[in-house]
């Protein structure tokens, strides 16, 4: 059983003991499981249960609520099995991400700062986070509370998205296209390394974008982003030939990684997101920013975004 799967179930078979002990509060309260971690993602198998892993899930109750009742709250979660189904159960996490918590300090801590309010904002959260703040599932929230925070953050605003687009572009151009050949032709395996692993993350952030998803941390990136149905297979197969071999000198990847270029001007065109001719992809980042207004947006330096 999966933990997201396992989080549930524990939430359906614990509620009428928490609405016995806390009806008040579970009326406006909300649960489910969202955050860090690869159960949020659905991305935890075996190997995932050798920490933090158990039956649980999140417990959001409004700030005010939450500080007034705090003692009732903590004292029925105490209250819960400490098993459950042959599972340890986690009913308070030392991290916050499982039991009660507030809805403000949940998206605070999972962003960084507030919910995001112009483009500056956008630009400043990590992917990742905006991920961990998104995932998962809502299993009850029956005032909206999170459900329509979820929403305001469900993804990127147009122009931001597409300086984020150009951005990828360009740095796939960078790492993937330019740099990786010439630490080849240098003998230079460190550099070549380094470039190919700068590619591999920047086309999984452009397949996402392209998905209209948020990459999730890095060591999930390529597994979410190869299973999307926009340019997930071309990562895949790019990905697999770069990986095939522990060679930095490996014949293969630069091909490949011409052979996703075309694929991702492909999608661009189709889309009438970039101008530009040729799989060159730097050429395509200034033509992607052609239809970005912000001037904030504009004086970024989008290949450090």
């Amino acid at each position: 059983m999966n933990g997201l799967t396992l989080s549930k179930a524990f939430y359906e078979a614990v509620r009428p003991q928490l609405a016995a002990e806390i009806p008040d509060v579970l009326e406006h309260a909300a649960a489910g499981l969202s955050g860090p971690g690869s159960e949020c993602f659905g991305f935890d198998d075996q190997i995932s249960h050798d920490h933090d892993f158990g039956a649980g899930f999140c417990f959001w109750v409004p700030k005010a609520l939450l500080m007034r009742e705090k003692s009732r709250i903590e004292a029925a979660f105490a209250g819960l099995p400490e098993s459950w189904n042959g599972f340890p159960t986690r009913r308070f996490d030392p991290m916050g991400r499982v039991g009660p918590r507030s809805v403000e300090g949940f998206f605070t801590s999972t962003l960084g700062r507030e919910v995001p309010r112009n483009a500056a904002d956008w630009l400043d959260i990590p992917e990742c986070r905006l991920a961990e703040a998104t995932n998962g599932e809502l299993f009850e929230d029956r005032e909206g509370l999170v459900t329509d925070i979820r929403k305001e953050l469900a993804f990127y605003p147009r122009e931001v998205f597409l300086t984020k687009l150009a951005a990828r572009t360009m740095q796939m151009a960078q790492a993937g296209q330019y740099n990786y050949g010439r630490a080849l032709r240098r003998n230079d395996a460190p550099s070549a390394f380094l470039s190919l692993a700068r590619f591999m993350e920047a086309a999984a952030s452009f397949v996402h974008l392209c998905n209209k998803r948020y990459t999730p941390f890095y060591k999930h990136a390529a597994k979410s982003a190869c299973a999307l149905p926009l340019l997930g297979n071309a990562l895949e197969r790019v990905l697999t030939v770069i990986t095939e071999s522990n060679s930095a000198q490996n014949g293969n990847a630069q091909e490949a990684i011409e052979e996703f270029a075309e694929a991702v001007v492909l999608f661009l065109r189709e889309e009438s997101l970039s101008r530009a001719r040729g799989i060159w992809l730097w050429e395509h980042g200034p033509s992607i920013m052609e239809g970005v207004r912000d001037p904030a947006l504009r004086a970024r330096n989008i290949l450090e975004l």
